[in-house]
């Protein structure tokens, strides 16, 4: 018998796959929206950056009003802009209804994590990093479904049109599972944590310096993941198949995470994560051929597989008075640094294709071996914050009584 809680889980499941194939399928049809709408590399990095501030702005209004609106309600805003997200872009003329319907999705993108990550950790509050791991399996779970059926439409000559359209049924499900539901209070609101004490939690020295780490941790992750279906094409190689590798990996690696977290601790995996992001970015840059190229995107898969739900655990067990608006500022500031990252990358791309005489694989070669640089500075926080761990005895989560 299914009860409430692994139903809001199950629906919150799905409603990041939703999230995911929006991500895999954007980056798959990159290269066809450029030749049918003539757009350049920069403004294809626009189209896919407006996805990521608008996620921010759906954290930000869903944040800091989540008890107010009401999980329910922010659920209901995400089914209804994926609805007319699809549906623009399905029906897409140019460049502004492109920007048009990616923005609608990217802000129902954020109102799915903007209810469901304070659901579960207010469903589940004595296992958070290990839960809201198995929740975020689904993102790179939801790239490999994307990322599938996108190229098994690629084989049938289908367009992006098509691919679009396969995001509906998961949309109707998920909107059909939470349909009706009453959803609990979270746990800051239950605890009896008022919105002031929230606000102020939020300005705590150690909330700041990881809202900071945040933006570099997510532009390490969703930067290059967008972008390595097209510039891996130019090598010859299916880029959406080595991406479907890299998310199929990460979607492993954060099913099992309880046994990492137990053996390194929350800071020790995000030190670890950092280390071996830096090194897949640097093999890639380098790779030739598919064993070469596979094995650095396997290193870059298990760095990036714990950052983002990592990054959540560990605000939710350190500073669990930020509440639902500590996981949406942190969640927000994530995908407001990719929106910049992107055109960011795609600018880059421009410039090491020109530079490398018209040579794309070289000019991707090249953005990639910069972006690598992101990881090297988070490798020295991170570590500093594990070491000031072990000074104190050992990582340990905070009560919000």
């Amino acid at each position: 018998m299914t009860t409430p809680r692994s139903r809001f889980f199950l629906a919150s499941c799905i409603a990041l796959v939703v999230t995911a194939m929006s991500f895999a399928i954007r980056g798959d049809i990159m290269g066809e929206l450029e030749t049918s709408f003539s757009l350049s590399n920069e403004q294809l990095g626009w189209i896919a950056g407006t996805a990521f501030w608008g996620f921010t702005v759906a954290m930000v209004i869903g944040g800091p009003l989540c008890d107010v609106l009401g999980m329910g309600r922010l659920l209901a805003f995400a089914f209804l802009g994926h609805l007319a997200g699809i549906g623009l872009t399905i029906f897409a003329t140019g460049f502004a209804t492109l920007y048009a319907g990616t923005l609608l999705i990217g802000l129902a993108n954020g109102f799915v994590e903007a209810a469901c990550n304070p659901l579960i950790a207010t469903i589940y509050p004595d296992e958070k990093t290990k839960k809201l791991n198995q929740f975020h399996v689904w993102f790179p779970g939801g790239i490999v479904i994307g990322g599938l059926i996108a190229w098994l439409l690629t084989q049938g000559e289908l367009g992006f049109q098509a691919k679009m359209a396969t995001m509906l049924l998961p949309t109707l499900v998920y909107g059909g599972l939470f349909l009706g539901k009453r959803f609990p209070q979270t746990e800051r609101a239950a605890s009896g944590v008022s919105m002031g004490e929230m606000f102020a939690e939020c300005l705590r020295p150690l909330f700041l310096l990881l809202l900071v780490c945040m933006a570099f941790t997510a532009s390490t992750e969703l930067g290059p993941n967008q972008w390595i279906p097209k510039m891996l094409e130019a090598t010859g190689l299916s880029g959406i198949l080595v991406l479907v590798w890299i998310t199929g990996l990460m979607a492993v690696g954060r099913q099992f995470a309880g046994p990492v977290v137990h053996r390194l601790s929350p800071t020790g995996m995000l030190t670890f994560s950092a280390v071996f992001s830096a090194l897949g970015l640097f093999l890639l840059s380098r790779a030739s051929g598919d064993l070469m190229t596979y094995a650095g995107a396997t290193v870059f898969a298990v760095g990036v597989c714990y950052f983002w739900p990592t990054m959540l655990g560990v605000v939710s067990e350190r500073l669990p008075r930020t509440g639902a608006l500590g996981l949406s500022a942190m969640g927000g500031m994530g995908m407001l640094a990719t929106s910049f990252t992107l055109p960011l990358m795609g600018r880059w791309y421009d410039d090491n294709i020109a530079a490398a005489g018209g040579d794309q694989a070289a000019g991707g070669a090249a953005t990639l071996a910069t972006v690598a640089w992101i990881p090297v500075g988070l490798i020295v926080v991170f570590g500093l914050l594990y070491l000031n761990d072990r000074r104190r005895g050992g990582y340990r989560a905070e009560s919000i009584a």
